[in-house]
């Protein structure tokens, strides 16, 4: 995952303490509820300069870590540079 992406997420993660975070990391045991997926969309899409599609906005895009970067990922578009992901 790219470390913008992570850095901006873990903000709306009130529950993650010390851990690290991961792509399996699940958003909402980390303390993500719906206003702040609102609030942590819009961040996503002016820090990326992407829009996420309409069918994305999903519990299971939501879900953890990954599937939300996976979303980003594919709104970047394959002309996206692939340091931005970690091999984890």
């Amino acid at each position: 995952m790219d470390p913008r992406f992570t850095e901006l997420l873990t903000p709306f993660l009130k529950f993650i303490g010390d851990r690290e975070l991961e792509p399996g990391s699940d958003l909402r045991e980390l303390g993500l509820d719906s206003m702040q997926a609102i609030e942590l969309l819009f961040a996503i899409e002016d820090a990326f300069g992407v829009s996420l599609p309409d069918e994305a906005m999903n519990d299971a895009t939501f879900a953890t870590a990954g599937s939300l970067w996976t979303e980003v990922r594919a709104a970047l578009g394959d002309d996206a540079p692939v340091e931005r992901v970690n091999a984890a």
